[in-house]
């Protein structure tokens, strides 16, 4: 194609459609196509070109038409000239564009902002829409001077509130330590028949407890438990000769070896009695004589456990201890109510559990002092007539004294005999029933019934088990 004259089109003047305020005076604004080039913008007069003009159409006329059809306006002129976007954009130097200081930034909180793949730009700022413009009126769209100064506030990508999340569903720290918790295991048999098919198979047979042992289970977890602080546990019958030494020493023993120690059996014999005499023996012989004469030792600070070892007796595998009462009848005065209340106070430091052995003066202030410290009651009797009614006649002395609570919630124990000859048990059972909470029968054991002092490790099962059985009951009071 030959170069005429109309190919070049100064651009220097004002009227002319790319005139640009911005160029340098005396630059040569001219748009030149050299000889024979194809020139991309042009388009034969005959040609269907939706973007092209009439030849006869003047430069203004192509520029409405361009609209019309889609395209924005000097579109042939895009290479050099500045788009109206841009254009609106530009401040000139020597232009004052009072703004107000911009707001300071204020971020979102953790919890309102959204990552930057759900990030939408929020209605009514101020800008357009990009996606409901066309490409001229996108190109056309005014800008503010204020959103040109101002910077654009973008929230920050938060990620999810998973602490706000874990505390909706109920998620605690206790629920991360209750991972430590190992779950028990099923209970196999350990004694019996079933026992030992256990142990012969080397484990490999695995068979539930019997009905027996899983009530002996039941009775040392209630005896183990927690009672919560200091329990008395008084055992009492006027009759000499009704078995309470041997109960005292027996509930001792029981709750000792279950529970891990902190037991003592204590003789609140008001002159001489004989725990002493049928516990096991120790290095010393004192009594609560002398730890009452010592006793403001163990008033102050300075008592310790280990210097009340010098006035108990411990009775060694049984795992408790015995407080000994005056073993000498002719020692002196008998013990008050206050004698009483002060030793009680100096041991409850060290004992969780006391086990008080009574004398037989129901009258007797050092009796009604430890009646009334009492949690536990435990009437101890033997088969025979005479012990039974001497127990009911005590009975009836506690009720009238406004103990009724006390002997609607104690135990009786009933011991047997060697031979149950002229025994009216069945008598003796229904009527401590009607007034206790619980009769139960303590059978013969020879080493209990000598009067020497008690080799724990040689009582019979049945001994043992019985025990264990009656201290449950005891326990269940506690």
């Amino acid at each position: 194609m030959e170069h005429t004259e109309e190919d070049t089109v100064p651009l220097h003047r004002p009227d002319a459609p790319g005139w640009s305020p911005f160029a340098p005076p005396g630059a040569n604004h001219e748009r030149s196509a050299p000889p024979g080039a194809n020139h991309e913008r042009s388009a034969p007069p005959d040609a269907n070109h939706e973007y092209s003009a009439p030849p006869q159409a003047n430069e203004q006329d192509g520029v409405e038409a361009s609209r019309q059809n889609g395209a924005p306006p000097n579109a042939d002129r895009q290479q050099d000239a500045e788009p109206e976007a841009i254009h609106h954009l530009r401040v000139r130097e020597n232009d004052h564009v009072p703004s107000a200081p911009p707001p300071p930034a204020t971020p979102l909180p953790a919890a309102e902002a959204t990552p930057p793949s759900q990030f939408k730009a929020p209605a009514g700022n101020g800008w357009p829409d990009p996606a409901a413009l066309t490409h001229s009126q996108f190109n056309e769209a005014p800008v503010s001077n204020a959103l040109v100064n101002q910077p654009l506030q973008v929230p920050s990508p938060v990620f999810p509130d998973h602490a706000g999340a874990l505390e909706r569903l109920g998620v605690t720290a206790d629920d991360f330590a209750s991972r430590r918790v190992v779950p028990p295991r099923p209970p196999v048999a350990e004694t019996g028949l079933r026992g030992a098919l256990h142990r012969f198979s080397l484990g490999l047979v695995a068979m539930p407890p019997g009905p027996r042992e899983r009530a002996r289970q039941r009775a040392v977890d209630i005896v183990r438990r927690n009672f919560g602080g200091l329990r008395q546990i008084t055992v009492v019958n006027p009759k000499g000769g009704a078995g309470k030494t041997v109960a005292v020493l027996m509930l001792a023993m029981t709750f000792g070896r279950h529970r891990g120690g902190y037991v003592l059996a204590w003789d609140n014999n008001e002159t001489q009695g004989t725990l002493g005499m049928r516990a096991q023996q120790d290095f010393h012989v004192r009594t609560v004589r002398d730890l009452l004469r010592d006793l403001d030792h163990f008033k102050g600070p300075t008592g310790r456990i280990g210097d009340l070892s010098q006035y108990v007796r411990a009775q060694g595998g049984a795992m408790f201890d015995v407080l000994a009462s005056d073993e000498s009848a002719t020692a002196g005065e008998m013990l008050t109510s206050q004698a009483f209340g002060d030793l009680r106070e100096a041991v409850s430091r060290f004992y969780k559990l006391i086990v008080v052995d009574t004398g037989n003066n129901v009258r007797a202030a050092n009796w009604q002092a430890a009646i009334d410290a009492t949690d536990q009651l435990v009437v101890t009797m033997s088969a025979r007539n005479d012990s039974a009614e001497t127990a009911a006649r005590m009975l009836d002395h506690l009720e009238q004294t406004g103990r009724r609570d006390l002997v609607r919630g104690a135990v009786s124990v009933v011991s047997m005999p060697a031979h149950r000859k002229d025994v009216d048990l069945p008598a003796v059972q229904r009527h401590f029933a009607a007034r206790t909470r619980a009769v139960l029968l303590a059978p013969y054991e020879k080493l209990l019934d000598s009067g020497e002092p008690i080799r724990y490790d040689s009582l019979s099962k049945a001994s043992s088990g019985s025990w264990l059985r009656i201290s449950s009951a005891v326990a269940e009071g506690l």
